[in-house]
C-alpha cells in the first residue's frame, strides 16, 4: 500500500509547484509544466476549435517511466473581465469520446456561461486520440448482452475469457492502468497545464462517476462541478448493470399503466393486467418463431433487450410493441429501429484524421469497469446463480444484467476502488425516468456527496438532462450555478419542460436499439 499512499500524495503537490519550485522530488512537476502546441484541429472544422497533445505518466506510481499520449481540446469562448476560468466535459462511457464537446458545447450553453469558461475538452485515457485500447475483439465478441440460459452458460463463459484474454493479450503493461483514478490525475494535470487553480466540470452518465472521484481525491481544486444522470458510487461497476434491471421493472410498471388508458389508441389491452400479458404473449411468440424485423430475426430475448431502454418513455415502448405485433403476423415494418429525433451532430473529422480501432469503445468499457474494482465474482457459479435468482425477480432484463462479463476473468485491480464519501459542494441532476442511470443510482450519487445538491426532474424522461433547454427549471438552476458558483439552498424539484430538448451528451449516440453491444452509461 505504501507506494499507492505516496503517489496519492505527490499527486496533491501537482499545482502548487512553481516552475522554479521544481525538483527531483516531485516527479510531477515536469508534466504540469507542460507547454501545448495548440493548433487547428481540423482543416474541416472551425478554427477556434483548437488541440493539443500532451503527456501523462502510465502509472502515477512511476511518473519516471512509460507515459501515454492524451488529447485535449478547446474552445476559448471568455470574456475579459468575466472569465471565471476552464469548464471540462465529459460525455459519458466508460469509453466515449470527449474531444469534440466543446464545440457542441458552445452552441448550447448560454452566453452568460460561455463567456466566463474556456470550454475544454479530451478523450480519457485508452479512448480515442488518447493512446487507444484495442482487445482485438470481432462484432460477436463485443456483444455484451446475453441473456442466461442453462443451454448456452458454457458459451457464454467461453466468451467472457476470450475478452478478457484477449484484452490482456493486447494490451499488457497497459491494462492495469486504464482505470478511473487515472483519469482523474490525468483530469489534475489537464488543470495544471492550463496554468488554473481550480477546474470546473460537467460530467454525464458515466462522467458523473469520473467528476465525483476526481472531487474525493483533489477536493480543494474542485470548483463548479455539475453531475448529470449520476452513477451511484456504491454500486460500480457491476451494481451499475444490475441497476438496469431493477429500474426496469417500475418503468414497466408505469408503461402498462400508460398505455391501457390508451387502448383506443394502441389496442394492446385495457388493463394493465391485460397489457402485460400482451407483451408477455409476443415475447412468447418471438422465442418460437423469431419476428423478421427488415431481414433481422428477433427472439424474446432480443425484444426484451430492446424494449428495456424504451419502457422508460411508454409512447416509444407502445408503439414498437404495437409494431412488433404486425412484424410477427407477416406485416412489413422496422419495430426495433430507433426512432428518436435528429440528436445534434459532432464535429466530422476528416478522413485523414487518425481513427481509433474499431472495438476502442468496448476494450476501453471493459478495462475501466474491470480494472476499477475487484468486487467482481470471479466464479462462473456465482454469476449462473444471480442470473436464475435475477430472472425470476426482474424478468425483463435480470438475467442479462447478472450473467458473466469478462470481469471475471480479470487480473486484480491495480489499486482499490475509490470511496466517494465527502462534503464537497457540486451539483447533481437527474430525471426521473432515465433508462441508463435510473433514479435509484442518481439517490446514491447524491448520499455518497454530502455536500451536494440534487437537481430533480420529477416526470423527466431520457438519459441526459442539462443543455437541452435554457427554459427548462433544471437548464435555469445549473446555469445559475455555473454563472455564480453559488448552490441552491435546498435540492431543486423540476417540472419536466414541455418539448424537452437533447442533452449535451446526446451526442454520443448509444447503441442502436436493434444491435446488441456493449453498456454505456
Amino acid at each position: 500500500m505504501a507506494p499507492l499512499l505516496a503517489v496519492g500524495v505527490t499527486a496533491t503537490l501537482v499545482p502548487a509547484l512553481a516552475p522554479t519550485q521544481a525538483s527531483a522530488a516531485e516527479p510531477l512537476t515536469r508534466f504540469a509544466n507542460q507547454k501545448p502546441a495548440w493548433h487547428r484541429c481540423d482543416a474541416s472544422l472551425p478554427a477556434a476549435f483548437q488541440c493539443a497533445t500532451i503527456k501523462v505518466p502510465l502509472d502515477y506510481s512511476r511518473p519516471d517511466a512509460k507515459t501515454i499520449k492524451l488529447a485535449i481540446s478547446r474552445v476559448k469562448t471568455s470574456v475579459p473581465g468575466k472569465r471565471h476560468g476552464v469548464l471540462l466535459f465529459n460525455p459519458g462511457g466508460p469509453g466515449g469520446e470527449g474531444l469534440d464537446m466543446p464545440v457542441m458545447a458552445k452552441d448550447m450553453l448560454p452566453k452568460k456561461v460561455r463567456e466566463q469558461y474556456d470550454l475544454i475538452g479530451f478523450d480519457p485515457r485508452g479512448v480515442g486520440r488518447s493512446s487507444p485500447v484495442t482487445c482485438g475483439l470481432t462484432n460477436t465478441e463485443q456483444n455484451f448482452e446475453r441473456p442466461y440460459t442453462a443451454e448456452k452458460f458454457n458459451r457464454d463463459v467461453k466468451w467472457a475469457r476470450t475478452v478478457a484474454d484477449k484484452c490482456r493479450a493486447k494490451n499488457g503493461d497497459r491494462l492495469p492502468y486504464i482505470t478511473t483514478r487515472n483519469t482523474a490525475r490525468d483530469m489534475d494535470v489537464i488543470r495544471a497545464v492550463l496554468g488554473e487553480k481550480k477546474l470546473s466540470y460537467l460530467g454525464y452518465s458515466y462522467g458523473t462517476y469520473l467528476g465525483a472521484v476526481y472531487a474525493q481525491m483533489f477536493p480543494k481544486r474542485t470548483d463548479r462541478f455539475v453531475l448529470d444522470s449520476a452513477v451511484d458510487p456504491a454500486r460500480v461497476w457491476r451494481g451499475m448493470i444490475q441497476v438496469w434491471a431493477e429500474g426496469t421493472e417500475p418503468a414497466f410498471t408505469r408503461w402498462t399503466k400508460w398505455t391501457a388508458q390508451r387502448h383506443r389508441t394502441y389496442k394492446l389491452g385495457d388493463t394493465p393486467a391485460k397489457v402485460k400479458k400482451t407483451f408477455w404473449d409476443l415475447i412468447a411468440r418471438a422465442d418460437r418463431t423469431p419476428v423478421d424485423d427488415g431481414g433481422e430475426k428477433f427472439t424474446g430475448d432480443d425484444i426484451r433487450a430492446a424494449l428495456r431502454p424504451m419502457f422508460y418513455s411508454p409512447k416509444d415502448a407502445a408503439e414498437a410493441v404495437v409494431s412488433l405485433k404486425k412484424a410477427a403476423r407477416g406485416h412489413a415494418g422496422h419495430p426495433l429501429r430507433s426512432s428518436a429525433p435528429a440528436r445534434p451532430q459532432a464535429p466530422r473529422w476528416s478522413a485523414a484524421a487518425a481513427q481509433p480501432p474499431a472495438d476502442n469503445g468496448t476494450a476501453a468499457f471493459w478495462s475501466v469497469v474491470c480494472g476499477d474494482t475487484g468486487a467482481w465474482p470471479h466464479d462462473p457459479e456465482q454469476y449462473r446463480r444471480d442470473a436464475i435468482r435475477d430472472k425470476a425477480k426482474y424478468p425483463i432484463y435480470g438475467d442479462f444484467g447478472s450473467n458473466i462479463t469478462p470481469c471475471a476473468f480479470w487480473d486484480q485491480p491495480a489499486e482499490p476502488v475509490t470511496a466517494v464519501d465527502n462534503n464537497v459542494g457540486l451539483l447533481t441532476v437527474q430525471n426521473q425516468w432515465d433508462s441508463q442511470t435510473p433514479l435509484v443510482s442518481g439517490l446514491g450519487m447524491h448520499r455518497a456527496l454530502k455536500g451536494s445538491r440534487l437537481v430533480y426532474v420529477k416526470g423527466g424522461e431520457g438519459h441526459g438532462v442539462y443543455g437541452g433547454d435554457p427554459r427548462a427549471c433544471a437548464d435555469r438552476t445549473v446555469n445559475a450555478y455555473l454563472s455564480t458558483g453559488r448552490l441552491p439552498a435546498r435540492d431543486v424539484t423540476c417540472k419536466p419542460p414541455v418539448s424537452p430538448g437533447r442533452g449535451l451528451n446526446q451526442h454520443i449516440v448509444p447503441t442502436p436499439p436493434h444491435t446488441p453491444g456493449v453498456p454505456r452509461f
